[in-house]
């Protein structure tokens, strides 16, 4: 059976971090993909994106996208406990990492996002950003967890799977056109990239094998300071399945 999309993803522990910290899944067979990033400088950061990869993995795709919706964030929920029990056993502020996820369904896409780990979409020759970063002020170099006593310091991450008692997904939803391609990435990305060398590294590669090269290395060839990671999905010009 002939899937309606093609996908590439790619995950490199890049070149100051000692650990790669960092988890992907590409799911063709669910219309499932995700980028996880476990929070450097935190306790057990690869065990958070991993935990969140493996349970997501092991879902099963509901005939209704609001049900495979829902059992997504019912899972997210369960590694937010998860997390949060382990932190307390450790004696640590938090185990936790970030997410991007995306969806595909016969007549649209949905993206669902916990912190900034990031969603683009290029179509007709242009990027947008579907995500809108869980991050308060300008980020730096490093993103953190926590709130300062007195203020909210610049750089911390307001959201993630494990910081907190509670979790809010973001979810937006794109209706579903051939020759869209969906780009997710770590924060290792755009670090590195700018929206507009990612949307050049789109203009220049169709093929997302390629591009997944194009956006992955580039961040490489530049500082490479944090883990690098990145999914690209493709979606064909005519489906015969969802």
């Amino acid at each position: 059976m002939t899937l309606p999309y093609l996908s590439a993803g790619r995950t490199e522990t890049g070149h100051v971090r000692r650990h790669n910290e960092d988890a992907i899944l590409v799911a063709d067979d669910l219309g499932l993909w995700v980028v996880a990033d476990g929070l450097g400088g935190h306790s057990a950061g690869d065990v958070a994106s991993g935990m969140i990869v493996d349970r997501l993995r092991g879902l099963s795709r509901c005939e209704d996208v609001t049900d495979f919706i829902d059992a997504i964030e019912d899972e997210l929920l369960r590694v937010n406990r998860s997390l949060r029990s382990a932190a307390r056993e450790r004696r640590v502020d938090a185990i936790a990492s970030t997410v991007v996820v995306l969806v595909h369904t016969r007549d649209m896409v949905l993206c669902g996002w916990v912190g900034d780990s990031r969603a683009y979409c290029y179509e007709d020759g242009r990027l947008r950003l579907l995500t809108r970063d869980h991050v308060h002020g300008d980020r730096g170099d490093e993103t953190r967890v926590g709130v300062a006593k007195a203020h909210v310091a610049s750089g911390v991450l307001t959201r993630a799977v494990g910081a907190d008692d509670r979790l809010y997904v973001d979810w937006t939803l794109t209706p579903r056109r051939g020759g869209m391609c969906f780009v997710l990435c770590s924060d290792g990305v755009n670090k590195e990239l700018s929206d507009e060398d990612i949307e050049a590294c789109c203009q220049r590669h169709a093929e997302p094998g390629a591009l997944l090269a194009s956006l992955v290395d580039g961040a490489l060839g530049r500082a490479g300071r944090d883990n690098v990671s990145a999914v690209v999905v493709r979606l064909e010009e005519t489906e015969e399945t969802c």
